[in-house]
């Protein structure tokens, strides 16, 4: 389910993450340090048919296409099933043996086996979601599924144009 892009003036500010642990990055990132760029935050699980097959390609050809100075991809690896498999050490070989080179983190567990800090927080349905942050760090976008990929050029090339 897709809710299409909110004008820049009603859209409210983007949660921050919790992540436990980042890959494919020096640093941990923050959203306020990601101000200036357009954010295109992939939330995914490994084991998520839909993810494997669509989302996390299609995250990944963003990432080479468009990454640079006014965009960033940022994976969210954000576990709500079968958590003993997919520990870190199995994303770790999930991302080498796919061969992601954007950033992912470890959305932070909540310590009883339910939804993960930050997919609560955003209100996530489960996997694949979308989520797309202005360069004000405002949420613009949150859809729960795969968005085709001309659906996203749009909605990309929209907040792109912003300045």
């Amino acid at each position: 389910m897709a809710h299409p892009i909110q004008g820049e003036t009603h859209a409210p500010p983007a949660p921050d993450w919790d992540v436990a642990q980042w890959f494919n990055s020096g640093q941990a990132l923050s959203l306020a340090g990601l101000r200036g760029k357009v954010v295109v935050v992939h939330a995914f699980q490994m084991l998520c048919p839909a993810c494997v097959r669509l989302a996390t390609p299609q995250a990944q050809q963003v990432h080479e296409q468009f990454a640079g100075p006014d965009l960033v991809v940022v994976g969210l690896h954000t576990v709500f099933e079968h958590h003993e498999a997919m520990r870190p050490v199995s994303l770790e070989a999930y991302i080498f043996e796919n061969r992601l080179r954007f950033p992912i983190g470890v959305d932070q567990p909540d310590g009883h086996g339910g939804l993960p800090l930050t997919m609560r927080r955003y209100g996530m349905q489960g996997t694949p979601s979308l989520v797309l942050i202005d360069r004000q760090g405002r949420l613009r976008q949150h859809s729960f599924g795969h968005v085709p990929d001309l659906a996203l050029g749009v909605a990309l090339g929209t907040l792109l144009a912003e300045r």
